[in-house]
């Protein structure tokens, strides 16, 4: 008895290790992030989350926000070839999905990467991926009504779609009402899951007035 007590405390002593490793090494990522300024930035802490990821493999945060930051990058990047970065960041947000299904996060992410690719050429891609981001934000919404983030995404997107094919500020407008609303109720599940977008919310609202 007293032998399987032992054998019990070392294998829980063994998991609160590793749990922690993870989660320090989590937060070191996210105050990374915190402090990247440029696209370099931006993608050497992507780098950092992916190697997170690969070591633990059964986390989908690090593959996310390893996505996250590669697609981040490429924005900020005007040189940046995005459709290869999206092949990288969609192989990261595919591991992600496997492990965790049906996430509005991950959804959300799907939208960035599509947007993202429309922009090379958005007059003959915008029916193509402009679709495959709709249909991205509709099951973010779907699956977490109450999330922020897919509205803030949408709004941002048709803010910048002319009115004559659904978008402008008036139609963004109401989408950042709605995420600041729900921003002000919001939680995430963990210090370590995405919490961003209240700030960018209430600015693009305030542009839109």
């Amino acid at each position: 008895m007293k032998k399987l007590l032992m054998a019990v405390a070392l294998f829980v002593t063994l998991g609160l290790n590793a749990q922690t490793k993870f989660e320090s090494a989590m937060q070191s990522g996210l105050a990374k992030m915190k402090e990247s300024k440029t696209a370099d930035e931006m993608n050497a802490t992507a780098s950092f989350f992916e190697r997170v990821a690969d070591a633990e493999k059964t986390q989908w945060l690090p593959y996310y926000y390893a996505a996250r930051n590669y697609t981040i990058a490429a924005f900020m990047n005007p040189s940046a070839d995005k459709d290869k970065t999206a092949e990288k960041v969609n192989a990261l947000i595919a591991k992600a999905e496997a492990i965790e299904k049906s996430n509005a996060e991950i959804f959300c992410l799907k939208q960035q990467v599509a947007v993202m690719q429309l922009t090379v050429d958005p007059m003959s891609r915008w029916q193509s991926y402009g679709a495959v981001a709709s249909e991205a934000i509709a099951k973010a919404k779907a699956i977490e009504p109450n999330n922020p983030r897919p509205y803030l995404l949408e709004g941002q997107y048709l803010m910048n779609v002319p009115e004559a094919f659904g978008g402008g500020k008036a139609v963004a407008k109401k989408l950042f009402e709605k995420s600041v609303e729900l921003f002000g109720n919001y939680k995430p599940a963990s210090a370590l899951h995405p919490s961003w977008g209240k700030e960018q919310a209430g600015q693009l609202l305030a542009a839109c007035q």
